[in-house]
């Protein structure tokens, strides 16, 4: 059985160090990424500036919080909330940039990625089963995607403090429109050995004006956790330490990063239709430690093209979050 599972680990790792990703939202909904507390903050942080790049997907904020108390907020009527599940409800603000291969140009860079700012205000929810050892997550995004999402400002901030040459071409980023997006996450135990290793299925149904896509793959954690369809009652483990790695392949409806919104229809530069990859893949790996009340977490992230004449990328990411 070991050997086994291990056999399974090598192959799972293989594919994620030779795979992508298609689409660049923190997502927090995943079990390795489950902070073992009823209330919670985490805070993410993802740039390009840990893999020594400076392109696509750029960098990526986002704070989190989670109590009970946001059962009553409205939006979470518009939220999945399967019967014997144990749901934890929670809001969210996302900041994301996107620049071309090159900011240094005042100019458009034709066959090169558009530049792009997105801010969403997110409610969610997951609903864990530990009876089918399942869990189901939803969101739902309203927000922006333009100059109000304050990408130029982010990144030449970032860039001024970093001492690193400054944007010019923020002013053909693609324009202000309306950010409506709906997801749903559903994950399922496949293989465990209690508190080391833990296999998952995953997919992933992304619809709105952002993005729309349909994902499927797989994840895994080794390590020293705890078992994350336990819930809280079941935590065991005052300090938890593990690896994970996941790969899914995407099929992609609509991208508005590449292809602009779905209303207002004057940017300056998008990618046309036709030359947005539909099937692509995504892969991520990173380093968790909970030390009792603190999370802290560091990632990879890695991406072949999201359009014809793209290239491919990497970033990474830290994450802290603070049991409440």
């Amino acid at each position: 059985m070991k050997k086994g599972i291990f056999y399974i680990l090598f192959l799972i790792t293989v594919f994620v160090f030779s795979q992508t990703i298609s689409a660049q939202v923190i997502d927090n909904s995943s079990t390795f990424k489950t902070l073992p507390a009823k209330s919670d903050f985490r805070f993410q942080y993802d740039n390009d500036f840990f893999t020594h790049a400076d392109r696509y997907y750029s960098q990526g904020l986002s704070f989190e919080f989670v109590h009970p108390g946001l059962k009553k907020n409205p939006l979470t009527k518009l939220l999945i909330k399967p019967a014997n599940s144990n749901i934890s409800y929670g809001i969210g603000l996302n900041v994301f940039g996107y620049t071309p291969t090159s900011i240094l140009s005042v100019n458009i860079l034709y066959s090169d990625r558009p530049y792009a700012a997105a801010l969403t205000i997110k409610t969610f929810s997951a609903a864990t089963d530990s009876i089918l050892n399942r869990r189901i997550s939803s969101a739902f995004n309203i927000g922006v995607i333009g100059p109000a999402a304050l990408g130029d400002e982010i990144q030449t901030n970032i860039h001024k403090w970093l001492k690193n040459p400054l944007p010019k071409g923020w002013h053909t980023q693609i324009q202000n429109d309306l950010i409506l997006n709906y997801q749903v996450n559903y994950e399922q135990k496949l293989i465990a050995s209690t508190g080391h290793f833990l296999l998952n299925g995953a997919g992933e149904l992304r619809l709105g004006t952002l993005d729309t896509r349909l994902s499927g793959g797989l994840n895994f954690m080794a390590g020293n956790f705890n078992d994350p369809y336990a819930g809280v009652s079941g935590l065991k483990k005052q300090v938890e330490y593990f690896f994970y790695a996941q790969a899914r392949g995407h099929l992609v409806g609509y991208d508005a990063s590449l292809q602009g919104g779905i209303f207002n229809r004057h940017d300056p530069y998008i990618i046309s239709s036709n030359d947005v990859e539909r099937l692509s893949f995504q892969a991520d790996a990173g380093i968790v430690v909970n030390l009792k009340k603190i999370y802290l977490s560091y990632s990879q992230s890695f991406i072949i093209t999201e359009f014809k004449s793209g290239k491919n990328h990497r970033w990474g990411g830290f994450s802290v979050g603070f049991a409440l």
